[in-house]
C-alpha cells in the first residue's frame, strides 16, 4: 500500500512553520496542533533519523520514554529520504517547492547525478565538491524557518556533528542557524539544553544519526537496531528530565525504514538499461530518465521486468497523484525523472556496480509504504 504525503495537514513540512507560530513569528501557520502552553518560549526539535513510527511501535519496550510521551504520527514527503526530508522541515515546504527532490537527481547542466546529501556528484567517488558550481543558496532560494524566525528576535541554534557544519545541505535548507558542534551523545544533551536558555525566545534544532545508521547496515529491528533505540531513548529522557523552564522538546524523524527480502540488479539486467540516459533516486524510489521518444518503451521494460512489487509512474503522474506537493515549478520539474519507480514490497532496484556499498545494505527507505512514510512527534515539555 502507497499512501499521500499530508502536506499541510500532517506533513514533516509543516512542523517548523507550527513551531514558529507557537513562538509568536508573525506570519506562520500553525498546521499542527502541538499541545503546547502559551507560555512555552524555548522549543527544541530532536530529529532522529530513520526512526519510523511503525518500527518504534513495533519495538515499545525499547524505548519506554518516547512511548510515554504523548504522540502523534506525521508524514515524510516523497522520497522519504534524509536529504528531501531535511529539505522539507527546514525550509517548510513540500519537495516540489524546495527542488531537493531525492537523494540522487538530474540538475541540468550536469552529466551525473547530483547527490543533494553531499553536494558532490555522484559516480566519481563524490569528489567533485558542488558548492562553487550549484551554489546552495541559489539552488534553494526561499528563506529557511530559521532564517524566518531569527528575523523576528527568536535564538536560533543548530546542534549537529561537525560535518554539517556549512555543508552544500546546511546551507540549501538549513542556514539561520547558530551552529554548536555535538561530538558525542553527552554532548548533544548539553548543547541542546544550553541552546534553549540562550536567548529569551529560543529555536533548538538538533540531529542524531546513529539510528538510521545501524539500521542500514544491520536492517531495522536487528538486535544492533534496538540497541541503538534504546540508547536514542536515553538521549530523549535526559533531554525531557532536565528541559529548563517553559521549554518543550519535540522528537520526530525524516523516515522510517523496511529490511530488504531481495532486490533487482539495474547494473545486470539489460532490459532495465535500454533507452535510459541517467538513473538516479536511491532503491526505494528510483527517478529514471530517459532518452528523447523512450519513456513508453522504457516504461513498458521496467513493469515487465519488476513486477508487482514495483510501481512504475511518468514524472507527470506522480506530481499529477500530489507526491511532491501541490506546486512543482518548471525549474524543477527537470530534476524529477521521466519516470518514477517507487517499491511496494520489500524489495528495491539496486546498482550493485555503480552503488556497491547501498546495494549491500540491509536497511532501506524511500517509498510512500506506511513503514517508510509515517514518523512520529512526540512532545515533552516543562512549565
Amino acid at each position: 500500500m502507497l499512501l499521500t504525503p499530508r502536506y499541510g495537514a500532517g506533513a514533516l513540512a509543516d512542523l517548523l512553520p507550527s513551531v514558529l507560530a507557537a513562538l509568536g513569528v508573525p506570519g506562520e501557520i500553525a498546521a499542527l496542533d502541538l499541545g503546547l502552553d502559551p507560555a512555552i518560549d524555548r522549543i527544541c526539535v530532536l530529529l532522529v533519523d530513520g526512526l519510523g513510527s511503525h518500527q518504534l511501535a513495533e519495538h515499545a519496550a525499547d524505548a519506554p520514554t518516547l512511548t510515554a510521551l504523548p504522540r502523534h504520527t506525521l508524514t515524510a514527503g516523497f522520497p522519504s529520504t534524509t536529504a528531501t526530508s531535511l529539505a522539507s522541515f527546514g525550509t517548510g515546504l513540500p519537495p516540489g517547492e524546495h527542488g531537493l527532490v531525492g537523494y540522487l537527481i538530474r540538475v541540468p547542466g550536469f552529466d551525473r547525478a547530483v547527490s543533494t546529501l553531499r553536494w558532490t556528484l555522484h559516480g566519481d567517488g563524490e569528489r567533485t565538491d558542488l558548492l562553487k558550481a550549484l551554489p546552495p543558496e541559489e539552488f534553494q532560494p526561499r528563506p529557511t524557518a530559521f532564517e524566518r524566525a531569527a528575523a523576528h528576535g527568536v535564538t536560533v541554534t543548530q546542534v549537529a556533528p561537525g560535518y554539517q557544519n556549512n555543508s552544500g545541505l546546511s546551507r540549501a535548507v538549513l542556514r539561520g542557524c547558530e551552529f554548536r558542534l555535538e561530538v558525542s551523545v553527552g554532548d548533544l544533551v548539553d548543547g541542546v539544553l544550553t541552546a534553549l536558555e540562550a536567548g529569551p525566545r529560543a529555536l533548538v534544532y538538533a540531529y542524531h544519526a546513529d539510528l538510521d545508521t545501524t539500521g542500514h547496515l544491520r536492517g531495522p529491528g536487528s538486535r544492533a537496531w534496538r540497541g541503538e533505540l534504546a540508547h536514542t531513548d536515553r538521549i530523549v529522557a535526559e533531554i525531557a528530565e532536565r528541559l529548563p523552564p517553559r521549554s518543550a522538546l519535540l522528537v520526530t524523524a525524516d523516515h522510517g525504514m523496511i529490511a530488504h527480502t531481495g532486490s533487482v540488479d539495474a547494473d545486470t539486467e539489460p532490459a532495465l538499461r535500454d533507452g535510459v540516459t541517467l538513473l538516479a533516486g536511491e532503491p526505494r524510489a528510483r527517478y529514471v530518465y530517459t532518452a528523447d521518444g523512450a519513456t513508453a518503451d522504457v516504461a513498458a521494460a521496467w513493469t515487465a521486468t519488476l513486477g508487482a512489487d514495483f510501481t512504475v509512474l511518468t514524472g507527470d503522474e506522480a506530481i499529477e497523484r500530489g507526491w511532491f506537493g501541490p506546486v512543482v515549478p518548471d525549474v524543477v520539474r527537470p530534476r524529477i525523472g521521466d519516470l518514477v519507480v517507487v517499491a511496494t514490497g520489500s524489495r528495491g532496484v539496486v546498482r550493485t556496480g555503480a552503488e556497491p556499498i547501498q546495494s549491500a545494505m540491509l536497511g532501506h527507505h524511500g517509498s510512500l509504504t506506511p513503514a517508510e512514510l509515517e514518523i512520529p512527534l512526540a512532545v515533552a515539555a516543562a512549565l
